[in-house]
């Protein structure tokens, strides 16, 4: 089914759906932290209850606006449709982009409060070397390949639990803790919590984010081919260029999530 939500609904789904995953991240990021001295105990609750949130964001927001709830998968939705297939237009990518950093901060301060904790608080976790900037590329490169393979592989209802799935390990297996969002990265610097990182160390982050977004693209262009300007469901939609493609229910990734986190 085509998408004919305004542009304003798609973009208030992305600033709630970009909040309810900081408030996911930091909030059971603040628990694990108080319940366990051992920080692996703390990591695997943290990174459990995020993949479940965010699969859960995903499925529910996906069929409204995409469920991008990272400015790195709007820029590959815009570019999508720079190269002629479905996505966003320039005014459409700086709306979501807007609503999700908007969103996250918002999700941190919302974090923060229902915790007890002093909202708005920058965080002093500092986050720096070139060996976390590395591991930030790696991440993101492999969201965004994942989100485009699934696409151009027409196996995009797979896209929310394998997002999910794939957060949930590269929390583990890069060097970063796979912030892979530059929105989610900014809202977390105003948590001084397990989750946090200063905001010194942002500027790197989100380079390095944005590094890896253009390597996830290239990858998947290389293994799996252009995309091309389909539905939802899979069909040619011709003379309908503006509405962007549910991330649930998308054949080609060029509007769709996440992230991550």
């Amino acid at each position: 089914m085509t998408n004919k939500a305004s542009l304003l609904r798609r973009t208030a789904a992305e600033l709630i759906g970009t909040a309810s995953l900081l408030v996911v991240v930091i909030g059971s990021g603040i628990q694990a932290a108080s319940l366990s001295r051992d920080t692996g105990v703390a990591l695997v609750a943290n990174s459990l209850a995020s993949a479940i949130g965010l699969g859960l964001i995903i499925t529910l927001f996906g069929p409204l606006s995409g469920a991008h709830l990272n400015p790195v998968v709007t820029l590959t939705a815009w570019w999508a449709r720079r190269t002629g297939g479905e996505g966003l237009d320039a005014r459409e990518a700086v709306a979501y982009a807007a609503a999700q950093t908007a969103g996250a901060i918002g999700g941190a301060v919302l974090a923060e409060t229902m915790f007890g904790r002093t909202p708005g608080t920058f965080s002093t976790q500092v986050r720096g070397g070139g060996h976390l900037l590395i591991g930030e590329i790696v991440a993101t490169a492999g969201l965004v390949l994942v989100i485009q393979g699934l696409g151009r592989i027409g196996r995009p209802r797979l896209i929310p639990v394998a997002v999910a799935a794939y957060i949930a390990a590269a929390i583990w297996f890069t060097s970063s803790g796979s912030f892979a969002n530059p929105a989610g990265t900014i809202g977390r610097a105003f948590s001084d919590s397990f989750t946090g990182i200063a905001p010194q160390s942002l500027p790197g982050f989100v380079a390095a984010q944005l590094a890896g977004g253009v390597l996830g693209l290239a990858l998947a262009t290389l293994l799996y081919g252009p995309e091309r300007g389909r539905t939802e469901a899979g069909h040619e939609r011709p003379g309908q260029p503006d509405a962007p493609t549910p991330l649930a229910d998308m054949p080609r990734p060029g509007t769709g999530f996440e992230v991550i986190v």
